[in-house]
């Protein structure tokens, strides 16, 4: 059982991802690396880097624009019920009037049938593309009904300025220029030309006559000869013999070749009444002239019509002012507002759209905009949709064109000067400006403008605001991106499910698309898509917020609707994924008979004529679709000449204008050929409805060819050459780097084809990494050979290689596959270590002796630019014969004593040296020697300091004892001078005594002397008695 709108399940997630900045910078490269997940749901969701956030680049004070009205619950009921016919040949009118919720009886189904009759009818039967003529006589052909009629012939070779605030892209395509009335085919003197010598379909706007406005009012003059558009009816005429012979001249002439086909024709115009008479009083439909009291004059030809002849046919003469069928379609193909949604009246600013939107959303919910969750929106619009009894409208600003109001994106366009980062969002890629014309897009070979497809569109939506089930023109891929606001929801179906929904949907309403059968194509179609999931369609859905992503891929149905108010652009893009899509597109339009937005096998050819701009990827694409439409050419003139058409033009179909040169059939645009008949020149079928073209004999029908069966082999063998140009280049590095034949090639060579793949833009492969990785190994070993070898580059700061490294670095020179000369140079420097090490090891052997020699051996390793082992081992040898010999001249008699500076800075030496026994002893010794030195200077230190007195005895006991340390000691010296002070003062006190002198004098003089002094204590108290 079917869910209900108010037990929406939403879809599973589509798949989301998120690229790493290396990722980010290849926008059509990640694209194809996530395409065979994504693919597999039909659209995803990219959120670029955290740092990605281009300014948002639209003149917001002069943004101005006129949104369409949506009502959610806009399919008409009389279409569910599966239309006008169905309704009344199945007497269901009462049906219509109840589901209106009008009272029971009173006639209401009645009235409203004769309502919908006289209104709405006859506009359905203009639109589904009935003809008046065919309608009256001819059977009801089925199929025929079914031909996909858009609003008018395509418009798509540039974007043009709006000029009826029609934002549709089916609008903008579909519809030419107004037609030109007759003041402007009177003031052009081209246009004169055209009507004379005939115009094909582009120019169906000449169908109004350059004419004096003398046509029939009754008893008016007649007119003068003049060119006139007739269109020949595929009717069988009987004429009536009460019609005088000038009336039968002049309906053999209006009337002349009629074959069951219908085409347009020039001829000019007899210079005789008859003519007048036929246009003044001839029904155009049946041609008859009798019950004239029933003809109607158009207000806006002055074309007669019965109105029994009508379709639908009127009951009576109508009031006021009445135009024919002819002037109303005339109307319509002026630009319509967008197909399936009326346009509002008035006109915003992104500030006052804002304004209503968010007050909408406000007063919808009774709650503040941003609390209103979106499951909650998401419930609440389906259950609009489905809702018979509420009519929500909204307001939807969609398919604005960028190139008139400017795109969200930055523009390199010289006309605003752009700041830095500006100019770097407006080159990046996924720019949406940028996108369509990369270089590995199908896009950028198209020429045109083609708005929508390579001109973004901008899209400001409000809440419930939506876009119906669609897949995209050709079934390209398309990109959405949201600039702010708030999010915007998507549903899609993946490509391999798009019949799969298309069944459903004529399933639940086949009267409808019995009618339409192109009704999918036309925006305007809404299911549920809980009800597609209930009869198996996969559906996911998405949630797109500000500053993310949406991708579509090739021919996956996709619809949604905003959750309120928020600006949004998109634009479609083609990779050479797309080309097969592509092609079985045309074939899906052909049976539709629906018009192509441009001409796949031109596309195809332009890029085969010029295969070296192709990327390698898109060379091999377009080779594989060529050839496949190459076979089906050769097939169809094949069959055409089976048919005995041998005449043939060659035309330049890229010159003409896509509308005429489309098939008269189905409605396809062509480019490698087409079948004309010269006495039919307005019209053209393609191959595959040579059949469709006329009745003439096959004799007058002629082929019109873009190409010759020979030049179209020629031009897919260069694209072959294009196309394998990989394998061939593949080939040539495989053999180099493998030397499969043997032989290394010069690193000339190898960059040669390293410049050969940068140049044709091959892809990145893994061969192609395994040569770049060669040539930067044999850059690297080119560069470190002649270091080696060159004495003047050596620098002693640089590392150096070991004769071991030096060794693999040969080995691994020899390895690669290119040939490099400075592997011989690099030999010689090993050779010459060779040689070293045996003088070195000579030398070492013969220590001391050969200690002279080591200077030398060392200055000769310092120029092999690499580390010999015995060269350290000179070095450390030479190192600790030198620190040595220092210590022994500092220490050893008769050497000078050195000082304690001197033994701490040879210890200090010391620890820099390599260890070995004899520096080993020699440290421990000299930092013995300095330890017993240190404290003998403390104990004369403190002797010389102390206040204590010591004995002259001791002191010459400590001066004793440090006479044998071989060190320098300042305390000890001065010590020992107090001591000989000492000495020579006693002598002198011993000769005072002797000579009496007095001791007071000498008492004073010694008291500073470090010793106790008692022959002064003596002498005192031999003076003081």
């Amino acid at each position: 059982m079917e869910a209900g709108p108010e037990d929406f399940v939403p879809p599973p997630e589509c798949p989301v991802f998120e690229p790493t900045w290396a990722e980010f910078q290849d926008p059509l490269g990640y694209i194809a690396k996530i395409r065979p997940i994504a693919e597999k749901s039909g659209i995803c969701k990219i959120r670029p880097p955290a740092d990605w956030q281009p300014p948002f680049a639209v003149e917001v004070d002069n943004f101005r624009f006129t949104p369409r009205i949506q009502r959610l619950n806009e399919l008409e009921i009389v279409v569910e019920e599966g239309g006008y016919e169905a309704i009344s040949k199945d007497r269901r009118w009462a049906r219509v009037a109840q589901r209106l919720n009008y009272p029971a009886g009173k006639n209401i189904g009645s009235l409203l049938r004769c309502h919908y009759e006289r209104i709405i009818y006859p506009y359905e039967m203009y639109q589904s593309g009935a003809n008046l003529v065919q309608c009256n006589t001819r059977p009801f052909d089925s199929e025929k009904d079914k031909e996909y009629k858009p609003h008018s012939i395509p418009l798509r070779q540039s974007v043009q300025p709006s000029k009826f605030n029609s934002y549709g892209r089916r609008a903008k395509r579909l519809h030419p220029d107004p037609e030109p009335t007759e003041e402007d085919i009177e003031k052009n003197p081209e246009l004169k030309k055209l009507q004379i010598y005939g115009a094909g379909p582009k120019m169906m706007g000449l169908g109004l006559m350059a004419k004096e406005k003398c046509l029939r009012k009754k008893g008016g003059p007649e007119c003068p000869p003049t060119a006139v558009v007739k269109e020949e009816m595929g009717i069988d005429l009987k004429l009536e013999t009460s019609f005088p012979k000038t009336f039968m001249d002049g309906k053999e002439e209006l009337f002349h070749s009629m074959e069951p086909c219908t085409k347009m024709t020039m001829r000019l115009r007899r210079n005789h009444s008859n003519a007048q008479f036929i246009d003044s009083y001839a029904c155009r439909l049946c041609a008859r002239g009798d019950e004239d009291d029933k003809l109607l004059l158009c207000d806006g030809c002055d074309d007669n019509y019965h109105i029994f002849c009508l379709l639908p046919p009127l009951p009576e003469i109508p009031k006021g002012v009445w135009r024919c069928p002819k002037c109303v379609m005339a109307e319509c193909k002026r630009p319509p507002e967008a197909f399936g949604f009326e346009q509002a009246t008035r006109e915003y600013t992104l500030q006052s759209f804002g304004e209503m939107a968010d007050t909408f959303k406000s007063d919808y919910f009774n709650m503040p905009v941003h609390m209103v969750p979106t499951e909650l929106v998401e419930r609440e619009f389906w259950r609009l949709v489905n809702s018979i009894e509420e009519d929500v409208t909204v307001e939807y600003g969609a398919d604005i064109h960028s190139k008139e109001f400017g795109s969200g994106f930055p523009i390199n366009d010289s006309k605003k000067h752009l700041s830095h980062e500006e100019e770097e969002y407006a080159a990046s890629g996924w720019n949406l400006n940028v996108m369509p014309v990369l270089e590995q897009s199908v896009l950028c070979h198209i020429n045109a403008d083609i708005s929508g497809m390579k001109v973004p569109w901008l899209y400001v939506g409000m809440v419930f605001s939506a876009f119906c089930w669609h897949i995209e023109d050709h079934w390209s891929y398309s990109i959405n991106y949201l600039h702010w606001g708030e999010p915007k929801t998507w549903y899609g179906v993946p490509s391999f499910a798009a019949e799969h929904l298309e069944e459903v949907m004529k399933k639940l309403t086949p009267e409808l698309f019995d009618s339409q059968p192109d009704l999918l194509h036309q925006l305007v179609t809404l299911m549920n898509p809980n009800t597609l999931m209930s009869h198996g369609v996969p559906v996911v859905r998405t949630n797109q917020c500000a500053g993310e992503f949406v991708i579509t891929f090739p021919r996956a149905y996709h619809s949604g609707f905003n959750q309120g108010y928020n600006f949004a652009e998109a634009v479609n893009f083609c990779t050479a994924d797309w080309l097969p899509a592509g092609r079985q597109c045309i074939e899906h339009y052909r049976r539709l008979r629906r018009y192509c937005v441009f001409s796949h096998e031109e596309l195809i050819c332009k890029m085969a004529a010029s295969p070296e701009k192709l990327d390698l990827n898109l060379a091999a694409a377009v080779h594989k679709e060529m050839f496949i439409m190459v076979q089906e050419e050769r097939r169809l003139r094949k069959a055409l000449l089976e048919k005995g058409i041998t005449e043939a033009e060659r035309e330049a179909f890229e010159l003409l204008p896509d509308d005429e040169r489309q098939c008269a059939k189905c409605k396809t645009t062509c480019f490698l050929s087409a079948l004309a008949c010269y006495d039919c020149p307005d019209g053209l079928v393609c191959l595959s409805h040579i059949d469709d073209l006329c009745k003439c004999p096959r004799s007058k029908q002629y082929l019109r060819y873009r190409y010759t069966l020979d030049e179209l082999p020629a031009m897919l063998h260069k694209l072959k050459i294009r196309a394998e140009s990989f394998d061939t280049w593949a080939g040539k590095v495989r053999v180099a780097l493998e030397l499969e034949d043997g032989r290394k090639r010069s690193l000339e060579e190898l960059r040669a084809l390293e410049s050969e793949a940068r140049e044709r833009h091959f892809p990145h492969s893994e061969l192609l990494q395994q040569l770049k990785n060669c040539l930067s190994e044999a850059e690297k070993c080119i560069s470190q050979a002649l270091g080696l070898v060159s004495i003047q580059e050596q620098r002693v700061d640089l590392p150096r290689l070991t004769l071991e490294e030096l060794q693999a670095f040969i080995e691994q020179m020899s390895s690669l596959p290119c040939a490099m000369h400075q592997i011989g140079d690099v030999k010689s420097v090993l050779e010459r270590a060779e040689a070293f090490r045996v003088e070195a090891q000579k030398a070492l052997a013969e220590l001391p002796a050969s200690l002279p020699l080591l200077p030398g051996l060392l200055e000769r390793a310092q120029q092999l630019g690499i580390e010999v082992p015995e060269a350290k081992q000179l070095r450390r040898q030479m190192q600790q014969c030198y620190w040595l010999d220092e210590v022994r001249r500092t220490l050893v008699p008769p050497a000078q004593r050195g000082t304690l500076a001197v033994m701490r800075r040879l210890l200090a030496l010391g620890a820099n040296v390599a260890p070995s026994p004899a520096v080993d002893k020699a440290r421990t010794e000299l930092q013995e020697l300095l330890n017993i030195a240190e404290r003998w200077e403390e104990k004369a230190h403190l002797c010389l300091e102390a206040r204590q007195k010591h004995p002259p005895a001791m002191l010459e006991a400590i001066i004793h004892e440090a006479e044998n340390i071989p060190v320098h000691l300042p305390n000890i010296l001065a010590l020992k001078d107090a001591l000989a002070k000492a000495r020579a003062w006693i002598a002198d006190v011993d000769e005072i005594q002797v000579r009496t002198v007095a001791v007071f004098y000498w008492g004073t003089l010694v008291i500073s002397l470090p010793f106790s002094k008692p022959q002064i204590q003596e002498g005192k108290v031999d003076y003081c008695h």
